[in-house]
């Protein structure tokens, strides 16, 4: 048994009387707990990412700091955690104020020693109360989990402008002694793995990425549409076919026509047990519905992607898209619902011309702000005025929206998490506070810190140790970020900064959904989608199986190999595909080895240039072809115009 297992036994027996760990499992659980590096777990849906965490905290013998994005999973998982005996700290918005700030006191002062806290990534940003309390406790917290990890990148659909505090943060209370830092996620696309890589300093070696990250055990179905009307009775058809299934509808849309609402009223009258499910609900509405949804007193939820991250319901037998993904990241995680438990399940996707047009306009363009939006925050947080300012944004849509433009141009600089008036502090029992509560009449921070000789952090600072040391009395403290403006106005230069990079990640938001389209355009069958999908998501090429065929009868792993095997074929120049090349105890498997002409040369196609990981990987094998080979070398890339990329490189070799 190993040193893995024999915790597992020793902290969760009842958990190990039931199953083993899996492979994959501990291979991530030894990298943050034996190794003790920084890792990135890259796991299908339902692969077991909670007890990977689990056990490398406890196994740490500290505390775990937990971020996860949904109230509903924060509370599912601590109930989990508590049953099997570990003590669970948990702070969200459900919680009263005052309950909050009791519990952090606690903390602070090392009356409760939890195992766990859990926190949303909102409350890492705004709350300068937990931060404070973190703090006081750093040396304890040995592991930091960043659940749905993905999140923090701006460069994918998912992006969440309150994760990408989390770096930040990290930096805050722990300077350069950081605790391991565990990220998990079940769908990353490779620039948003080169910015986590970066964010967090996870080298690639511990970038574990599951072998079982394709999810075959879900049937495929893809049918382009030429018309709404159409879709719609396809959509009855299917979900005819399926009536009694667990069954979730994707629409994107809330309400109007062909919203979640009025698919939902129209189901009922069909007869069908079926519900909405979209991002104005509360939380508890939400929570219910998913309740009621596990239970089977409901079948059928037409929902927004607010139905996504962290639901954990094993028996959804379908999914239906009703309405384009903007990226295949998307349209994987959300297909990903379905089949938790490993059973069978089936997947369709129904989209129409005018549906890419629409996600085009209405969903990627318009989720980034104009720069006339970008001034008018600007405005709206500073009057542009210079100095310091409170800024509240946890339920400003536009200012979530804006701020990481004006934070990544130097725009506006944080200076601190704090609070906006000293109005509800009172039994003073600390003379410097007392000063700086009488300092001003209005009582506002930004006025008592320009009229005392100390920083906005300093002053924060004083006051939430006079709280936990029980100088002050207080019910709650307001949350907000106190910010720093450096520019009066916009000038132009900013400006063009400003739109160079909304102009950049924009282009890449269509790039995703043109390489998506590309894929549904070429769609034959399911197993074909599942391995182009994984090559994209970044499988080892050795972990794809060999599944189309070539005029030759060769069986290659990519539709690209398929192109460059026919041609040469066709051409009449003699390939192996996969043949083995060893060279003084050194190997190298090329894509093809071409012999023409009394000449062997050996031909490598590059589909994911540009990703970090892959070009590491390129680098190291390119130096054997340098050394061994190096005139024999036929290189090509990942490429629209890949036919014509392969046609020149036949002239070249027939010309040799």
């Amino acid at each position: 048994m190993s040193l893995i297992d024999k915790k597992f036994t020793c902290f969760f027996p009842t958990l190990a009387m039931e199953f083993s760990l899996k492979n994959f499992q501990k291979k991530v659980i030894e990298n943050i707990v034996l190794k003790k590096k920084n890792t990135l777990s890259v796991m299908q849906t339902g692969g077991g990412k909670s007890l990977i965490y689990w056990l490398s905290g406890v196994s740490l013998e500290g505390i775990t700091i937990v971020i996860s994005p949904l109230i509903s999973l924060i509370d599912e998982q601590a109930e989990k955690l508590e049953r099997l005996g570990f003590n669970v700290l948990k702070i969200h918005a459900s919680m009263s104020a005052t309950k909050q700030n009791k519990l952090l006191k606690s903390l602070s002062n090392k009356k409760i020693n939890p195992d766990f806290i859990f926190v949303s990534p909102e409350r890492l940003a705004t709350d300068g109360l937990f931060e404070f309390c973190i703090e006081k406790r750093k040396e304890d917290i040995k592991l930091f989990v960043i659940d749905e990890i993905h999140c923090i990148s701006q460069w994918g659909f998912s992006f969440r402008p309150f994760y990408k505090r989390i770096p930040a943060f990290l930096d805050k209370v722990f300077n350069n002694n950081k605790p391991l830092i565990l990220g998990l996620t079940a769908t990353i696309n490779p620039k948003e793995l080169t910015d986590i890589s970066h964010e967090f300093n996870i080298h690639q070696k511990n970038i574990l990425k599951d072998k079982l990250l394709m999810r075959n055990e879900i049937e495929l179905i893809v049918n382009k549409i030429s018309s709404e009307d159409e879709k719609e009775h396809r959509l009855w058809d299917i979900l005819k076919i399926h009536k009694g299934d667990k069954t979730l509808v994707y629409l994107y849309r809330k309400y109007n026509k062909r919203g979640t609402e009025d698919l939902m009223q129209q189901a009922i009258s069909k007869g069908y047990k079926a519900i909405n499910f979209h991002g104005d609900m509360s939380s508890v509405e939400r929570q219910k519905i998913i309740t009621k949804y596990k239970n089977d007193e409901i079948d059928l939820i037409f929902a927004t992607n607010a139905f996504g991250m962290g639901i954990d319901i094993p028996d959804i037998r379908v999914v239906i898209h009703f309405m384009i993904p903007e990226s295949v990241e998307q349209y994987y995680q959300e297909i990903g619902r379905a089949a938790r438990d490993g059973k069978s399940s089936r997947a369709y996707l129904f989209y129409s011309n005018k549906n890419i047009q629409v996600k085009r306009s209405h969903f990627i363009d318009k989720s980034f702000p104009t720069i006339d939006k970008i001034i008018e925050v600007h405005r709206k947080i500073t009057n542009n005025e210079l100095g310091l300012k409170t800024m509240t944004f946890f339920d400003d849509d536009e200012i979530q929206k804006c701020i990481p433009y004006l934070l990544d141009s130097d725009v506006i600089r944080i200076e601190t998490k704090g609070f906006s008036n000293l109005k509800r502090i009172s039994s003073i029992k600390n003379k410097e506070l007392e000063k700086f509560y009488n300092s001003t009449k209005t009582k506002n921070i930004i006025k008592t810190i320009q009229r005392n000789d100390f920083t906005a952090s300093e002053i924060i600072e004083k006051i939430y140790t006079a709280y936990i040391e029980e100088e002050i009395e207080i019910e709650k403290f307001d949350k907000c970020l106190i910010v720093k403006n450096l520019c009066e106005e916009l000038t132009e230069d900013k400006l063009k900064l400003i739109q160079n990079d909304i102009s950049v990640k924009q282009k890449n938001k269509h790039d995703l959904l043109n390489y998506f389209v590309f894929l549904l355009d070429n769609y034959t069958n399911s197993k074909e989608l599942h391995q182009e999908i994984g090559l994209y998501l970044g499988v080892s090429r050795f972990n794809l199986n060999k599944i189309y065929t070539t005029q030759k009868g060769d069986l290659v792993r990519s539709k690209s190999e398929v192109i460059i095997a026919n041609m040469l074929y066709t051409s009449n120049i003699d390939y192996e595909y996969e043949k083995k090349l060893v060279k003084n105890d050194k190997s190298i498997l090329p894509d093809f080895t071409i012999y023409h002409n009394n000449q062997t040369l050996y031909w490598e196609h590059l589909g994911l240039i540009g990703i970090e990981s892959y070009d590491n990987d390129w680098l190291k094998k390119k130096e054997l072809y340098d050394k061994y080979y190096s005139d024999q070398l036929i290189i090509t890339y990942e490429s629209p115009l890949l036919t014509d990329a392969v046609s020149d490189k036949i002239d070249v070799i027939k010309n040799t």
